[in-house]
C-alpha cells in the first residue's frame, strides 16, 4: 500500500480523505508487512482511491503480486 501511494504521489492524509478513513488507519496498515489485513470495506475504499489516482493492482501471476501506474494515453 505504501508503494502504491508513493507511486501516485499521494500523502497519507490525502489518501485517508479520498478513501474516507482516518490517517491513523493508513499509518497502521502501512506498518503491516505482507498482505493488508483490515475490514473489507476499508480495504476496498483505499483500493478504489488508489485506482482513481492511476494505480493498477497486478495479481499474482508467478512473478508476484504488485502495483504499477496506469499507462497514460497520449
Amino acid at each position: 500500500m505504501r508503494g502504491a501511494r508513493a507511486m501516485a504521489r499521494i500523502e497519507q492524509g490525502d489518501l485517508a480523505t479520498r478513501a474516507g478513513v482516518s490517517v491513523d488507519t493508513i499509518k497502521r496498515l502501512e506498518r503491516i508487512a505482507g498482505p493488508v489485513s483490515a475490514n473489507t470495506m476499508t480495504v476496498d475504499a483505499i483500493r478504489r482511491a488508489l485506482e482513481a489516482a492511476g494505480v493498477e493492482f497486478i495479481p499474482e501471476n508467478g512473478g508476484g503480486a504488485g502495483v504499477r501506474l496506469r499507462k497514460v494515453e497520449s
